[in-house]
């Protein structure tokens, strides 16, 4: 066994956290990586529900050459934020082109496709709220960039993925719409991505993949604006433009990646979490998004009284999604109603319960936890997702004590369709495992030490719900303690050093 320390660090304090995250190193690739997020956004700015709906509304129109590198793990340090008020999100940096060049991104699970800004740009944002640099890249100015052509078998692919694909001048061009009237439109390019791979718990390599991405040469509507304004949009999904398939395509990374969000930071990880009790359910082969099969809500252990067949999954129903792109969580409208009636019930004598823009709001006066009940949602395999008042309320404001919460499930604006954002997703392991095609997730202290294997499956461990393996494979988590660390980054330092472990700073 192998291990690889990584440095953190938090921009809330911009104080070097000695929270170190170990990673186990498993059979078939060498070494797995952790990855840091930060919080950008200022707590004190608030923004209107609406305009968080908005933003959701636009995510969701977005989810319709092989080298001798070693396989290793790949690292991307993260910034941002799930937290509604502030416009919740969170974006990477990779480096693209010869001469590499820095480009900040979106992380989004709800899509397929890389794509930044290029030059020329109609209507590009040249500045963001998020205080980083807006760059264009100028495929005149890569040594290493080359147009896709309109014969090439990629092309085809792109339009079967978004149906946008076209051809104009021999180039493979595209145009995507958002359902609030927003759209990106381009060409798709081929270039190289900058990675630094981790082989053993001393030993990293850089590694250059050529990948295609798109190149976006007009924005409208909010793209084209400095709120939440960041170079483009780095997708994680399950097709074949997607980065995370390209790169395990060429075996240079994994075919499975992790993420745990917390407030001010956590964890992306590519690889697997060997932590306890991850609980898998199997996704919806059939989907082109990471769609599972939610089939009850249950509160404070009682099942509500909701049709199994309103979650359905059919030609025209997505069943419940899962995406890191989405702030908020949209429940279809037959189980919206009962949902939002039956918390309000169960809290009537503790709250002051009001309608705000059409929004449920209750004010309180004493905690939270103490009086909303825990939400169950349930998904076939015996495998629920156990979401405590904070991970479906958000809090409006606080005075005095008192507090105003309002409800962070919304309406789906699409019948048949249940979408789980970052407020529901938060402080858990989500884990993607795309060769046994499962989703996991467990309850987590994103800043605690934890190991990961860059393999799907271990020879040793403990059997946890085999049943819920759509493949019929077994699930082995391996067990172990998880050991919570926190100290001053100097100490992080010289305890390494003193061990003759290597220190990686994955800081942006």
């Amino acid at each position: 066994m192998s291990t690889v320390y990584i440095t953190l660090r938090n921009a809330v304090t911009s104080t070097l956290l000695g929270a170190i995250v170990l990673l186990h190193v498993a059979s078939g690739f060498p070494a797995t990586l952790t990855l840091t997020l930060e919080r950008a956004f200022p707590m004190n700015h608030r923004i209107e529900l609406s305009q968080l709906r908005d933003r959701d509304s636009f995510r969701h129109g977005r989810m319709f050459q092989k080298d001798n590198s070693p396989r290793g793990t790949i690292g991307f340090g993260l910034k941002g934020s799930y937290d509604p008020h502030v416009a919740g999100l969170y974006f990477t940096k990779v480096k693209l082109g010869s001469p590499p060049k820095d480009y900040y991104v979106q992380i989004d699970t709800g899509s397929d496709v890389l794509w930044v800004g290029c030059k020329p740009c109609i209507d590009c944002p040249t500045s963001s709220k998020f205080n980083i640099p807006i760059t264009l890249y100028d495929p005149s100015s890569s040594s290493t960039s080359s147009p896709i052509s309109c014969s090439d078998q990629i092309c085809s692919q792109a339009g079967q993925t978004y149906n946008s694909s076209s051809c104009s001048h021999n180039q493979c061009t595209y145009t995507i719409y958002y359902g609030d009237g927003s759209a990106t439109l381009g060409h798709y390019v081929s270039d190289l991505i900058h990675l630094k791979t981790f082989l053993t718990d001393t030993k990293s390599s850089n590694v250059s993949a050529s990948v295609v991405f798109g190149c976006s040469t007009m924005e409208t509507g909010i793209l084209a604006t400095s709120d939440g304004a960041v170079d483009g949009v780095l997708g994680l999904g399950r097709q074949g433009l997607s980065v995370i398939s390209q790169l395990s395509s060429q075996g240079i990374a994994p075919n499975s990646f992790a993420h745990c969000l917390a407030d001010g930071g956590g964890i992306l990880v590519i690889g697997q979490p060997t932590v306890p009790h991850i609980i898998f359910t199997p996704l919806v082969k059939s989907q082109g998004y990471y769609s599972t099969h939610l089939h009850s809500i249950s509160i404070n252990g009682k099942k509500l009284s909701i049709d199994p067949s309103v979650f359905a999954i059919n030609n025209d129903k997505a069943g419940t999604i899962i995406d890191s792109g989405t702030t908020l969580a949209y429940l279809t409208e037959e189980a919206y109603t009962p949902f939002v009636d039956a918390i309000t019930k169960s809290v009537s004598l503790s709250v002051q319960q009001r309608t705000s823009n059409g929004n449920p709001c209750y004010s309180i006066t004493s905690s939270v936890s103490n009086i909303f009940p825990i939400v169950s949602l349930n998904f076939v395999g015996g495998a629920p997702m156990h979401l405590r008042p904070q991970d479906y309320l958000s809090l409006q404001s606080s005075k005095n004590g008192a507090e105003v919460w309002r409800m962070g499930f919304q309406r789906s604006p699409e019948k048949g369709i249940t979408i789980l954002g970052d407020l529901v997703l938060k402080n858990k392991f989500i884990v993607y495992d795309l060769d046994a095609q499962r989703i996991g997730w467990v309850d987590y202290d994103c800043f605690s030490i934890v190991e990961v294997s860059s393999n799907s499956s271990s020879s040793s461990g403990e059997v946890v719900n085999p049943s819920q393996i759509s493949s019929g494979r077994s699930l082995w988590i391996r067990s172990h303690q998880q050991i919570p660390v926190i100290v001053i980054a100097s100490i992080a330092q010289l305890t390494m050093m003193f061990l003759g472990f290597q220190a990686i700073d994955m800081s942006l």
